[in-house]
C-alpha cells in the first residue's frame, strides 16, 4: 500500500514545559526560601531539561522529570555551598595567601650568617628581645645585667646587622619568616 502517512500529531513535550513553570517556581521557592533564588533555580532546571531532552522518555511523566531535575540541582548547590566559605571582602583569602617560603629561608640564612659576626653579648640580647620575645627586664635578668645594658646591646646589634645586610635607613627587610621579622622589629629610628 502506497500513500502518504498523516503528519505526526503528537505534541512536542518541550511545549509542555511552560505549563509546569508556576509549579516549579512554587517548589523552588519552598526549597530555597527566596524569590530570586527560586527563579534562578527554575531557570537552571529548564536549561538542564532543554539541553538533556534526549534523555527524557517520551510518554513518561514530564512534570516528575522536571521536579527531579529541580530537586537534584537544588541539592547539588547546597552541597557545593556547604564546602564553600563566603568571603565577599576577601578577608579569608588574604589570610590564606602567602609569599613563597624560599624568600624567608634565604633571608633567614643571611640573618644567621650576619648574627655570627656580632659580639656574643649583642647577639644574645638581640635573640632574647627580638626573636624570643623577652621583655627588656626579663632579658636583663637572664643576662644578669641592667635593663639599659640590654637595650643598648640590642640597639647596637640591630644597627650592626643593618650594616652587615646592607640595609638603608628606613628600609624594611623583606622577611617572610617570622623569626627574621621579629629580630629586625623595633629597630631604633627604623633601619
Amino acid at each position: 500500500m502506497t500513500g502518504t502517512f498523516p503528519p505526526d500529531t503528537t505534541p512536542d513535550p518541550r511545549d509542555e514545559i511552560v505549563t509546569h513553570l508556576p509549579a516549579l517556581r512554587a517548589f523552588a521557592r519552598g526549597l530555597s526560601g527566596d524569590m530570586a533564588g527560586a527563579d534562578d533555580l527554575v531557570q537552571e532546571t529548564v536549561l538542564k531539561a532543554w539541553t538533556k531532552f534526549d534523555q527524557y522518555n517520551a510518554g513518561t511523566n514530564l512534570r516528575a522529570w522536571l521536579f527531579t531535575i529541580l530537586r537534584n540541582t537544588y541539592l547539588s548547590k547546597r552541597r557545593k555551598q556547604s564546602r564553600e566559605v563566603s568571603d565577599g571582602d576577601g578577608i579569608f583569602a588574604a589570610r590564606m595567601a602567602s609569599k613563597p617560603d624560599h624568600d624567608g629561608r634565604l633571608a633567614l640564612q643571611e640573618l644567621a650568617a650576619a648574627m655570627t659576626l656580632l659580639p656574643l653579648e649583642q647577639r644574645e640580647a638581640l635573640i632574647l628581645v627580638g626573636a624570643m620575645g623577652f621583655s627588656i627586664e626579663e632579658a636583663a635578668q637572664t643576662c644578669n645585667c641592667a635593663p639599659g645594658t640590654i637595650k643598648s646591646r640590642a640597639n647596637r646589634a640591630r644597627k650592626a646587622l643593618a650594616e652587615i645586610l646592607y640595609l638603608e635607613k628606613g628600609e624594611n627587610p623583606e622577611a617572610t619568616d617570622k623569626s627574621v621579622a621579629m629580630v629586625m622589629a623595633g629597630a631604633p629610628n627604623g633601619l
